[in-house]
C-alpha cells in the first residue's frame, strides 16, 4: 500500500529531534485529585487514571535516579482572581482549602517542588524558572493534564523559554483520544520530542548516580 503524503514532513515539520541535554527535571502538569477523584466533576474520567498511574511509576524512576520533579495544582481565592474559564467545574470547585485542589496522594511527594498555578501553563507568573534555573535544568519531561490543555500550554512556554522538551505520552491524559494524539502529533511536529514511560525510564536509569 502506497503510504500518504504528510504535508508538515514535506514542507519540512519533525525534521529533526530535540534529544537530551545535561540534565533534566519532570514538570508534572495539574495531577490533583480534581482530575483524578470521581467525586469530583472532572475525576471520573478513565483515560485520565491510566495516565495518573504512569506518571506516578514514572515518578518513582525519576526520584531513584536523582532527577528533580516540580508539581503543580491549580486553585483560586475567588472568581475575581480567576481567569474566564469555561469549564464549570473550574468555576465551581477550583478554589483553596476545596479538596479538589489537593494533590493526588500516587503523586505528591514531599521532596518534590510543588506549587499552585492559576493559569495553564505552569510557567505562567509561577516560580518555575527560577526552581529550573537553581536546579541547572537544561530538559523537561512533562506529564499531566489535560494533553490538549494545560500540558500543551506548558510544552509551548518550555520550548519558548529554550528548554529541550520531552513529552511523556502514555503519562498525559485528556477526556477524549482525539484531541490527545492530535495534540502530541502537533507538538511533536513543532516543539518536542514525543516519547513513552519506557523511553523515559531508559534514559533516567542511564542517568542514575550522576546528579
Amino acid at each position: 500500500m502506497q503510504q500518504m503524503s504528510d504535508t508538515y514532513v514535506d514542507v519540512g515539520y519533525s525534521s529533526s529531534t530535540v534529544g537530551f541535554g545535561r540534565k533534566a527535571g519532570v514538570l508534572v502538569v495539574d495531577w490533583q485529585l480534581a482530575f483524578t477523584d470521581p467525586r469530583f466533576e472532572l475525576g471520573g474520567l478513565e483515560r485520565l487514571h491510566r495516565a495518573r498511574d504512569n506518571t506516578a511509576a514514572l515518578l518513582k524512576t525519576a526520584r531513584a535516579s536523582g532527577l528533580p520533579v516540580a508539581a503543580c495544582y491549580t486553585a483560586y481565592c475567588s472568581t475575581k482572581d480567576m481567569p474566564l474559564w469555561k469549564v464549570a467545574a473550574v468555576r465551581r470547585e477550583f478554589f483553596y482549602g476545596h479538596d479538589c485542589t489537593a494533590m493526588d496522594p500516587k503523586i505528591h511527594d514531599p521532596g518534590d517542588f510543588t506549587y499552585c498555578k492559576n493559569a495553564p501553563s505552569m510557567f505562567f507568573q509561577t516560580p518555575l524558572i527560577t526552581w529550573i534555573v537553581r536546579e541547572g535544568i537544561d530538559t523537561v519531561f512533562v506529564t499531566g493534564c489535560t494533553t490538549s490543555g494545560c500540558v500543551r500550554a506548558t510544552i509551548v512556554d518550555a520550548f519558548s523559554h529554550g528548554l529541550r522538551v520531552q513529552v511523556v505520552a502514555d503519562c498525559c491524559g485528556d477526556a477524549e483520544q482525539g484531541p490527545h494524539d492530535d495534540t502530541l502529533r502537533d507538538v511533536g511536529r513543532r516543539y518536542a520530542d514525543v516519547i513513552d514511560r519506557a523511553r523515559a525510564e531508559q534514559w533516567m536509569h542511564s542517568q542514575a548516580g550522576k546528579a
